[in-house]
């Protein structure tokens, strides 16, 4: 493809117009740097059936400037971003100037007004009015432009979170997709802004990553932050604190629980230069929640999305069952809470990965992972689940299993009772008639026997019952899960699906994989 450079939406509409592609779409001011580049190259990287377009606009966008600001001297160099976009893969650059984005000027369109809550926190508390013109602005280009997918850097974290939560409070079916901040050697963040330093203020400028560096090490050693540290090494070097902060990451409202994901963010001036920084602050590696009723398709994508993420896959619904077929095996009465109590309490229960890469479970050494997938076991498990004793029991093995994170565990009650601070909950679900289908096929495939998908569609209804109205951990959505319904979806899309939930809520900085 010819790379192009556009300047008048005319021009970029035909253009447009004969793309059968997606676009994906990447916002700039201009001044271009390597961290610009990193945004390109990683959109261009991004596995997808679909061909791609990477379109890069700049545009200087007066709204989101203050009175005293540096609008009239911001980087300006067409030539020189043009180059270093296209090197990084950029397929055609819009650079319009402000009567193409606003025609008739500003005034003639509808502004967008940003909730006091997200924009009079950290940037927007000495910027009155920046935010309203990013989300303004924002809406404009791709009103234009309709793209796909929207690429923004991590570095402008209160930016990006803004604009995720316009979007979804507009209905704007476009994704967003946010990667780390890069850095130079020095480990000074990569801004367009750098160019204002002299080389003395720039001396001053490092102390500014080296601090919050300094930060994020005491706290994965002692699990404290100590603001006035990193205020003092601050002000030791003549840079003064704007806002030095401990908030939520998605409230951005400052917060003293450290057991969750949290921002350490900064801002400060070096000069004349105003200059932001931030890092992640995190006790130990995400947990995803799966819940959802049986036959949703939770155990095969949870595998494939646990290994695609390098974490520990926990199949709980598998351990119940591993459970319930060792009652059955020993012809307890599941009626019976003492003796299945007195069976239980010295079994040992595992997981293991074959040389094949499938996990495999055991109960008291016992390699029971088909067994358990018998109807007679699948008939019987809800009745053996919802005992207290058993529930605890399991409860409690599972959370020591998740107590360092990196896992990703599915059941039935996950996010709500087993790990109600996973950082990421999913209930995946689907229609009884999609899981009997489903059921039908698996059981074919293992050799067992089944009256009709009616009936079978009837045993789930009746099953979803059981579950939800037991007394003792009932299958119920979390409040803060995000619901998937995976009805006429394959596993190649709802696994997209759950990859792009986990990139909104899991910084790039906090987890970066190749696979991602």
């Amino acid at each position: 493809m010819v790379q192009k450079i556009f300047q008048t939406n005319a021009e970029l509409r035909e253009w447009l117009s004969k793309q059968n592609s997606a676009i994906i779409f990447i916002p700039t001011m201009g001044g271009l740097h390597p961290g610009h580049q990193y945004l390109i190259q990683k959109a261009k990287k991004r596995k997808t059936k679909k061909i791609q377009i990477i379109l890069v606009s700049i545009f200087i966008n007066p709204l989101q400037f203050g009175k005293d600001e540096d609008y009239k001297k911001y980087p300006k160099n067409i030539s020189q971003d043009a180059e270093l976009a296209f090197n990084a893969g950029a397929d055609a650059i819009w650079a319009p100037d402000y009567f193409e984005v606003f025609p008739g000027g500003e005034n003639s369109h509808f502004k967008i007004q940003v909730p006091q809550t997200l924009h009079d926190r950290l940037c927007g508390a000495e910027r009155p009015g920046h935010f309203d013109g990013v989300a303004t602005v924002i809406i404009r280009l791709i009103r234009i432009i309709r793209p796909e997918k929207l690429i923004l850097g991590e570095k402008d974290w209160q930016q990006l979170i803004i604009i995720r939560k316009l979007f979804q409070e507009l209905s704007i079916p476009i994704k967003i997709e946010s990667y780390s901040t890069q850095r130079d050697q020095s480990g000074f963040a990569y801004s367009s802004r750098n160019s204002y330093l002299s080389d003395s203020e720039r001396v001053n400028a490092q102390s500014l990553p080296k601090a919050i560096q300094i930060a994020k090490t005491e706290f994965e050693k002692d699990k404290i932050i100590n603001l006035r540290k990193i205020a003092s090494i601050l002000k030791e070097n003549n840079l003064k604190i704007e806002y030095l902060k401990v908030v939520d990451p998605f409230s951005l409202k400052e917060t003293e629980n450290i057991n969750r994901l949290c921002l350490l963010a900064a801002a400060v001036k070096c000069g004349s230069t105003r200059l932001i920084d931030h890092t992640f602050l995190m006790q130990r590696k995400p947990i995803i929640a799966i819940d959802g009723p049986a036959g949703a398709g939770k155990s095969t994508v949870t595998k494939a999305f646990a290994k695609q993420l390098g974490f520990i896959y926990l199949d709980t619904g598998a351990m119940y069952r591993a459970v319930t077929w060792l009652i059955i095996s020993n012809a307890i009465n599941p009626s019976d809470q003492a003796e299945i109590k007195n069976n239980l309490k010295d079994s040992k229960l595992e997981f293991k990965n074959s040389s094949l890469g499938e996990q495999k479970i055991l109960i008291n050494n016992i390699d029971v992972t088909e067994k358990i997938r018998s109807p007679k076991v699948t008939s019987m498990v809800s009745e053996i689940a919802k005992q207290q004793y058993v529930r605890d029991l399991l409860t409690k093995q599972q959370q020591v299993i998740g107590e360092e994170g990196g896992l990703v565990a599915e059941g039935r009650d996950i996010g709500t009772a087993v790990f109600p601070n996973a950082d990421i909950k999913i209930f995946l679900t689907a229609t009884p008639k999609e899981r009997a289908k489903r059921r039908s096929i698996d059981l074919e495939k293992r050799g067992y026997e089944y009256s009709s998908i009616e009936d079978l569609e009837k045993e789930i209804e009746e099953r979803d019952k059981q579950d939800s109205e037991r007394e003792i951990a009932p299958l119920k959505k979390a409040h803060d899960a995000v619901e998937i319904c995976t009805d006429g979806m394959n596993i190649e899309e709802v696994l997209e699906e759950l990859i792009y939930i986990f990139r909104s809520k899991i910084p790039e900085e906090v987890w970066a994989t190749p696979n991602l």
